[in-house]
């Protein structure tokens, strides 16, 4: 399904909906990315996404992203939403480390409702390169 809401109607949703939306539009990329770099067992594309979508490997990716000054202004606003959202940590994670991984699904889901796709692939590309440096 395609949407294309403007950015005004796209920001009225709470950050922890456009987290929503984009931790699955984050979770489905990385597991297209998995499935086409080799045909394996499903239990190994599992533990292999799992390693991608936790908390700590995106929080990476949003600190890697902010230091560089990667994002736009109305990308930092809407990161900083999601950032400052009330959220409950996982026992695996920080609290900060949650909060930017909620952060950068945040902005997923807006750009996926203003249909960016172009800078979500951006935005996930570089996510990815630095965990292949970092791994």
């Amino acid at each position: 399904m395609k949407i294309n809401m403007t950015e005004h109607e796209a920001g009225q949703y709470s950050p922890l909906t456009l987290a929503f939306l984009g931790d699955s539009v984050y979770e489905q990329m990385v597991r297209e990315k998995l499935v086409l770099t080799a045909n394996m067992p499903a239990n190994k594309l599992h533990k292999l996404a799992v390693e991608r979508v936790r908390a700590e490997y995106q929080s990476m990716c949003v600190e890697k992203l902010t230091e560089s000054g990667f994002f736009s202004e109305n990308e930092s606003e809407i990161l900083k939403r999601g950032k400052n959202a009330k959220v409950n940590a996982p026992k695996h994670s920080t609290v900060a480390q949650y909060r930017n991984a909620t952060g950068l699904e945040c902005l997923l889901g807006y750009l996926y409702l203003i249909n960016d796709t172009r800078r979500i692939e951006e935005i996930f590309g570089l996510c990815w390169e630095y965990g292949n440096n970092n791994t």
